[in-house]
């Protein structure tokens, strides 16, 4: 018997597969391809304090190894979910992580303490990625000092619930801004979200994206994804989540040997709906051929030259 429990930030979970923000809806779309219940935890869609339309069509498109997106962060706002989607979770079984987007440091704090009432919500994820409007309009995430304010704030209104920065990879040294989120008191980073890309049409010879530049997803990542998380791994005691590019058990455990607690599956929701599920289902396998039957004796030993 493998035990694919895992243990975390306060949190646990009966296995380390977590959908991934904007990925999976807010997971009540992808009940009909398998039980929401099997899944570790979900992270439901960015929500905001008010409801956003998000950036004009067309808003994705297909790469190489990847898909490229500048959703906008579409969502009904926050009372929305909290009235419409996440009483139709299976909050009990499955751990739920409100991903917060927000364009100010006091603007994040109100919604943390929105959503850290809600007996629902597991943890809160923190997406630094988005524009500090009293800031110039630079992402949190590409300033360590900012990114602590954000983390600080967030703390200070999430009532004992764990808290996890989503780090962007669009940064000079990311362990520097993982780091910043342990000082100010995360409980959990998360890492990587999408890279900076763009996608062009030689026949219109416009951008593919309404947006023009949009991020980048899906298997062409997971190299730089690796990357980031064996530094951050490196660099903080607190508990780091993989993300980018998994689409397989095998590539889930590539993070997990790095140091990773658990992993989140993003872009394969969109190439098979049942992908998250199938690759809880194909865990055991892959651990089998890691010759290892506990998560615990394959986190973090990585040989390295």
């Amino acid at each position: 018997m493998i035990d694919l429990r895992v243990e975390f930030a306060g949190l646990v979970l009966k296995n380390p597969i977590i959908t991934a923000s904007g990925t999976f809806g807010f997971g009540l779309e992808f009940a009909a391809f398998g039980d929401l219940k099997r899944l570790g935890g979900i992270v439901v869609k960015g929500l905001s304090l008010k409801p956003r339309e998000g950036n004009p069509m067309p808003r994705v498109a297909e790469t190489p190894c990847g898909m490229l997106n500048a959703i906008g962060i579409q969502n009904p706002g926050v009372e929305a979910f909290l009235r419409d989607k996440l009483p139709l979770l299976p909050w009990r079984e499955t751990a739920i992580i409100a991903n917060m987007y927000a364009s100010s440091v006091p603007e994040f704090g109100e919604l943390a303490q929105v959503l850290s009432v809600e007996e629902g919500v597991a943890a809160l994820e923190v997406n630094v990625s988005c524009p500090n409007v009293s800031f110039g309009g630079a992402a949190f995430g590409q300033d360590p000092a900012q990114i602590r304010k954000v983390t600080e704030e967030v703390k200070k209104h999430a009532k004992g619930k764990p808290v996890i920065v989503k780090l962007s990879p669009n940064v000079t040294d990311i362990a520097a801004c993982a780091q910043a989120a342990q000082d100010g008191g995360a409980d959990a980073v998360s890492l990587i979200n999408t890279l900076l890309g763009m996608a062009v049409d030689i026949r219109t010879r416009r951008p593919t994206l309404a947006n023009v530049v949009g991020g980048l997803s899906g298997p062409a990542i997971k190299p730089v994804a690796l990357r980031c998380v064996h530094q951050v791994c490196r660099k903080v005691l607190i508990p780091v989540i993989g993300i980018g590019g998994i689409v397989s058990a095998e590539d889930a455990l590539e993070f997990i040997l790095l140091g990773a607690a658990a992993v989140q599956v993003g872009t394969a929701n969109f190439l098979r709906p049942d992908q998250s599920f199938r690759i809880i289902d194909d865990l055991p396998r892959a651990m089998i051929k890691a010759r290892s039957d506990s998560l615990g004796e394959l986190r973090g030993s990585l040989k390295l030259p």
